[in-house]
């Protein structure tokens, strides 16, 4: 199996008790290392502590907490002549299903108020082709990004606080200098530096770029790659669809040229 879901913190843990046999009903929130799993066994090698999980009760313990790692995947492994499901990828597991969690609260992690759909190289066409040539940021990358947060809205506010035609949160924008972070100029370029900024920090790759301008550097170092929040997932492939799709309209218009390129920023 290879499937994904989108589950809560609680569901997580009523998800592995209902994995395991119709009688047993108890997950084991187990450390190791400084991280956090759960499982449906005491992991060997883990400080595990068990828990009860009652299934008419109104709500599910969250057995992780607040802000504490955890996998993106659910693993099955055989341990004593049983099987177990787990988070934590053990010697002989394998993946039964990758899973999505919602971005705890306080985190800037957010789909972007912008829909995927066809290029808009109408858009502020100087400021993007300035922006790109300052910064050496892909013009097709950096309207990607653009298009995803704010559909181009340069009055927009998301519910996380972000601002702009970027979409920038107020601490990054005023890192980058911006008086007006409702100036598409301005926040243009802020927008083109923080992603050369994010480009040189994770050697080019797109993936971790979108991933950490959606939810943090934070966040990106803590899940040792793009976070598994349901938000950042969506976003992450949001953006490389419009990615796609405008380095197509970019060299169909002609200014393949113009573009500057990320990988020399």
């Amino acid at each position: 199996m290879n499937r994904s879901r989108f589950i809560g913190w609680g569901l997580l843990a009523l998800a592995l008790s209902c994995l395991a046999p119709a009688e047993a009903r108890t997950v084991y929130r187990c450390v190791r290392d400084g991280t956090v799993s759960v499982s449906t066994a005491p992991e060997p090698g883990s400080r595990c502590k068990a828990r009860e999980i009652d299934d008419n009760a109104a709500s599910v313990p969250n057995l992780l907490g607040t802000g504490e790692a955890v996998s993106g995947v659910l693993y099955e492994r055989v341990q004593d002549g049983k099987v177990v499901y787990g988070t934590r990828k053990l010697p002989g597991a394998v993946k039964v299903l990758s899973f999505t969690i919602p971005a705890p609260p306080g985190e800037p992690a957010h789909i972007g108020l912008g829909t995927v759909g066809a290029p808009r190289l109408d858009r502020y066409p100087k400021q993007f082709r300035t922006a790109a040539r300052a910064t050496g940021v892909d013009e097709a990358w950096l309207r990607a990004i653009a298009h995803a947060e704010s559909g181009y809205d340069a009055l927009a506010v998301s519910p996380k606080g972000a601002q702009g035609v970027m979409q920038l949160m107020p601490q990054t924008s005023r890192e980058y200098g911006v008086v007006d972070p409702f100036s598409d100029r301005e926040s243009i370029m802020a927008g083109a530096r923080h992603l050369r900024a994010l480009m040189r920090r994770y050697g080019n790759d797109r993936v971790l770029v979108a991933a950490a301008y959606n939810a943090g550097t934070g966040a990106v170092s803590r899940y040792g790659g793009v976070p598994p929040y349901a938000e950042t997932q969506a976003y992450v492939a949001k953006v490389q669809v419009l990615y796609a799709r405008y380095r197509d309209a970019l060299d169909a218009s002609g200014t393949t040229a113009s573009r500057a390129r990320a990988s020399s920023p």
